[in-house]
């Protein structure tokens, strides 16, 4: 067999063994091997959620629009999937817009303190208040993940370092502000939606962390109450 041959042979061999892996469900090249035609159980409340056309049937623009929030918040596979791991952090997302300016309706975090910093771990959720008067807030949180949990009751800030790297999993933690052993409000350089969770710090957006650097001190306290789902 001539080398030319020899050449396209092996290709075509090349091609064959990689051809399953480029072909997505209904056709399709590698390039849109990322991006599920498969219609999802949640199909209509994440198209609703999006701002889609509420048709129960996947498209091309649903997908799109699906992965473009998944890979956002580290939902993976981020394949455009509607499916309930997406939807439960979309309902998470609704559920907190939904607190309003009233995140202590149930009076769950103490108003005889001064300022205090509540979290709430079912709601995902934190905010500062003064009394019963709200200073800040409420902002998206994320606490730990199971086996990891954030340690609920009542406590104080102990010790604040704005640049600080954990000694344990070596990450930065700028505008930290401990109040449980080695837990503390801090920043995080991923979505503070993203699962399974934090190893029991409370993880915020860098805007939120820098308000509550901010606005709190040594001596301050904090209240932590509720469960977060799946832990």
């Amino acid at each position: 067999m001539g080398d030319r041959r020899r050449r396209m042979v092996v290709g075509a061999a090349v091609v064959g063994l990689l051809a399953p892996a480029a072909v997505v469900a209904g056709g399709g090249s590698a390039a849109a091997a990322s991006c599920t035609t498969q219609t999802g159980p949640n199909q209509k409340q994440v198209e609703r959620f999006l701002g889609r056309p509420v048709d129960g049937r996947q498209s091309a623009a649903d997908c799109k629009a699906t992965k473009a929030f998944q890979t956002k918040h580290g939902i993976s596979p981020n394949i455009g999937y509607a499916g309930p791991v997406t939807w439960k952090v979309m309902d998470l997302m609704n559920r907190q817009k939904a607190v309003g300016n009233k995140p202590n309706r149930s009076g769950r975090c103490p108003t005889n303190k001064g300022r205090i910093a509540c979290v709430d771990l079912t709601l995902q959720i934190s905010w500062i208040q003064d009394g019963a008067t709200l200073k800040y807030g409420p902002v998206p949180v994320r606490t730990g993940r199971n086996g990891y949990e954030t340690r609920t009751g009542a406590k104080k800030v102990y010790w604040r370092h704005k640049n600080h790297v954990s000694s344990i999993y070596h990450v930065s933690m700028p505008y930290s502000q401990f109040f449980d052993g080695g837990q503390a409000f801090h920043s995080v350089g991923v979505s503070v939606w993203s699962q399974p969770g934090s190893h029991g710090c409370v993880n915020m957006r860098t805007a939120d962390a820098k308000a509550y650097w901010d606005r709190l001190k040594n001596g301050d306290d904090v209240f932590v109450y509720g469960r977060k789902s799946g832990t």
